[in-house]
């Protein structure tokens, strides 16, 4: 009978240590839960210096992203990755590319940075106007690759080949804007990209406006890269295409400075000052000794030069003067020329002079 007694007392003893066990595993799970919870949210940094790049190539799969990060020490492991892309929802989404974190980040946001495709880029511009030695120097100060890698690069005519089979290099055809680089974009990877950025702006209705005013692709970026250089108001680039258009079209020699800069400084002697014995330096670019348009583009033009060179205004105009002030003044006879020169270049300079000399 005693033994009888002692058995349902130990079997609500032996339940009651199940239930202390389940118990504890429950509190033990939820409290992991909570853990694990916490460090979604939780910014982390486990790498050292300023910052760290992952390359996430194309196609690979989300754990091999999660190990990338991991092995970075960007998240901390990977049962908080895979949690981080539940709470987020986006593990379908993740994007390749070239990241770059530079501070404490909670898993979500890391995910959720890789979701949205916010890759590490380089901005480079290049301004309206510059010539390919000139846009090289930009590649090379901004860190992106030596100026003989782009300078190489741009001398590939056969990207313009199709639209321009007399072109020699890619001189006027590099169009001029900020670019969003990946961090190791060669050169000839950026010269393709500037090269289909200005096909897409030379729209077919600006090869038709060209072709009606009897333009190859050609001249009409020669002519716009001549506007480009002799005026940054947009207002006044019709009325300098009108100016050249009209000297063609009576004959009349171009007579524009910058052509003869451009010629002088492929020869190694412009020196920053075009002096009068420059202009009867001998270079098909010369346009003050040789008819017509130069060979080809003396910088690359942008959007609204190259709409003003197939559109220019329809004026009488034949001369322009600067105003000293980054403006012009146009005249469509020698005389009227002659009296704005005598105004806004000789007696100018001959006042500041003496306003330098009281």
């Amino acid at each position: 009978m005693e033994g009888a007694a002692f058995e349902p007392s130990r079997g609500r003893c032996v339940f009651v240590k199940k239930l202390a066990f389940v118990l504890l595993v429950l509190i033990l799970a939820a409290s992991a839960a909570g853990v694990l919870y916490t460090r979604v949210y939780e910014p982390y940094r486990g790498y050292g210096g300023v910052e760290q790049f992952i390359d996430i190539p194309a196609g690979v799969g989300t754990r091999a992203i999660g190990e990338r990060l991991v092995a970075a020490g960007v998240i901390r492991d990977l049962l908080t990755y895979r949690l981080a892309l539940w709470r987020s929802g986006v593990s379908r989404h993740l994007d390749a590319g070239e990241y770059r974190f530079d501070g404490p980040m909670t898993p979500v946001a890391v995910v959720t940075k890789l979701a949205r495709g916010d890759v590490f880029v380089v901005p480079l511009t290049f301004r309206e106007g510059l010539t390919i030695a000139e846009m090289s120097q930009v590649f090379e100060a901004r860190g992106v690759g030596p100026a003989s890698a782009f300078v190489a690069a741009a001398g590939d005519p056969s990207l313009v080949r199709a639209i321009d089979p007399a072109a020699r290099d890619l001189e006027g055809y590099l169009f001029p804007e900020t670019y969003q680089l990946p961090r190791h974009t060669d050169a000839r990877r950026l010269v393709q990209m500037m090269v289909d950025r200005f096909e897409r702006v030379w729209t077919a209705q600006l090869r038709q406006a060209a072709a009606e005013r009897g333009l190859t692709t050609r001249q009409a970026v020669t002519l716009a890269s001549i506007v480009e250089k002799e005026t940054a108001q947009p207002e006044e680039r019709p009325l300098v295409a009108a100016v050249y258009e009209n000297r063609r079209r009576i004959g009349m020699g171009l007579q524009c400075d910058p052509t003869v800069i451009y010629a002088l400084q492929h020869a190694g002697r412009y020196t920053g000052n075009l002096r009068r014995d420059d202009l009867a330096f001998d270079s098909p670019y010369n346009t003050y000794k040789y008819p017509g348009l130069p060979p080809g583009p003396i910088a690359s033009p942008g959007k609204a030069s190259l709409e003003a060179a197939v559109q220019p205004a329809a004026n009488g105009y034949l001369y322009f003067v600067s105003r000293n002030d980054g403006t012009h003044v146009f005249a469509s006879t020698l005389e009227e020329h002659s009296r704005n020169v005598q105004k806004f270049q000789v007696q100018y300079f001959r006042d500041r002079r003496m306003r330098a000399n009281r």
